[in-house]
């Protein structure tokens, strides 16, 4: 859905021109994007960060996510508890372990402790001006987005 961008148009007779995934009805947001990310962001999200980077999907703001990547299988043990193992590695598409390598940032904002007690989120603060540099820059250039 992120990375479907418009390549055809469509015009219904009569209706105005539409860009045409979505008025098929397709997933397409055909918007800029930009992802927060911070140090609580693992697993999966590591996964989402790596792939919105690597396909180019738009700018990262926030905190590197944890590095804690890996996949792990639940073992129990004689006396009844469970243990988790580790059993897959995870490595991005440049071929680096994912594993205790947090995906980084193009923004970095750390929010300053005690922050959301202040109604405040310095992060989302600039995401927000970083998706509207880009709109502003594209406008600029004369880009229909």
């Amino acid at each position: 859905m992120l990375a479907r961008a418009p390549y055809l148009t469509m015009q219904i007779r009569g209706m105005a021109v539409a860009p045409a995934r979505t008025l098929l009805g397709q997933r397409a947001l055909e918007l800029h994007t930009v992802l927060v990310t911070n140090m609580h962001s693992l697993s999966d999200a590591e996964d989402f960060s790596e792939g919105y980077r690597t396909m180019r999907l738009g700018r990262i703001v926030g905190e590197p996510t944890a590095g804690w990547i890996i996949y792990t299988s639940n073992d129990v043990l004689f006396d009844g508890s469970a243990v988790r193992i580790p059993f897959v590695r995870i490595r991005g598409a440049d071929n680096t372990d994912m594993e205790m390598h947090p995906r980084p940032v193009d923004v970095a904002v750390t929010r300053p402790m005690g922050e959301s007690y202040a109604g405040r989120d310095s992060q989302l603060d600039a995401a927000v001006k970083t998706l509207l540099d880009q709109i502003g820059s594209t406008r600029k250039v004369g880009g229909a987005h």
